[in-house]
């Protein structure tokens, strides 16, 4: 691991560990903070679902001691300088930005690299699908089941339930043909579920770069400042206009 930071990386900050790992040979000169969910939707492997590597790149506050570790860490997402993620399915795809628009690239195993596929990819600022464990419907709170009673309403004009169970495999598929993801605050998890430093903000950070839009359903995910290192949140992320329709429904 250490050597693979190339001199760049001070900290590494992952999903899996209570503690961040400092990368003592690499200084306090590292200016980067690599934070990453290692495996998500490990809990599908066995079903042989689409899992991935979600990744976030911050830089060291200049303000802060290089000692105090956590204040380095705990910067709310729009410092991020990059983020992006990896999907294993049918074919090993990274999605990433560094503030600069979207881009997507394939794996081609022939070479061993990574081909662009697509540059400042767009996101659908609308789209007829919603992404959500429905069977958690009666411990959401009020506006979120008045929005998926009204998404099957004739008035509503047709939505589809798209739900993997993978966050990076539902955000792809929204990324690419649009509509929204919803993970809400439920009775025995009223902060959410979702891990702010290491799916959230990323995942907002690649959004709002799309076009798309990322909120916890009262402000801004990426202006959300964290209180700790595996602090949790609801998620609403999508199609600006389909992330919109559902605040509505929480006011």
């Amino acid at each position: 691991m250490p050597g693979g930071t190339g001199g760049n990386v001070g900290i590494l900050v992952s999903e899996e560990t209570e503690e961040p790992h400092v990368v003592q040979e690499a200084g306090p000169e590292a200016k980067y903070i690599v934070l990453f969910d290692p495996l998500d939707g490990s809990s599908n492997i066995n079903a042989n679902v689409s899992i991935g590597t979600i990744f976030s790149i911050l830089r060291r506050r200049e303000d802060a001691s290089p000692s105090d570790t956590m204040a380095h860490i705990l910067q709310p997402g729009y410092r991020q300088v990059a983020a992006g993620y990896v999907i294993y399915g049918s074919s090993t795809v990274m999605a990433y930005t560094m503030g600069d628009g979207v881009h997507v690239a394939t794996l081609d195993p022939s070479i061993g690299a990574y081909l662009i596929a697509d540059e400042h990819l767009q996101m659908p600022s609308e789209g007829k699908i919603y992404s959500v464990n429905e069977a958690y419907k009666p411990q959401f709170p009020a506006g979120y089941q008045r929005y998926l009673d009204w998404v099957k309403t004739p008035e509503a004009g047709g939505y589809s339930l798209r739900y993997i169970g993978s966050l990076v495999a539902d955000f792809h598929r929204t990324l690419i043909s649009g509509g929204v993801f919803l993970y809400p605050p439920t009775a025995k998890a009223p902060q959410g579920k979702l891990r702010l430093l290491y799916e959230a903000n990323p995942l907002a950070f690649i959004a709002e770069q799309a076009g798309g839009m990322a909120t916890d359903g009262k402000g801004r995910i990426l202006e959300k400042q964290p209180q700790s290192m595996h602090e949790r949140t609801p998620l609403i992320i999508g199609s600006k206009r389909e992330v919109e329709r559902v605040l509505s429904f929480l006011e």
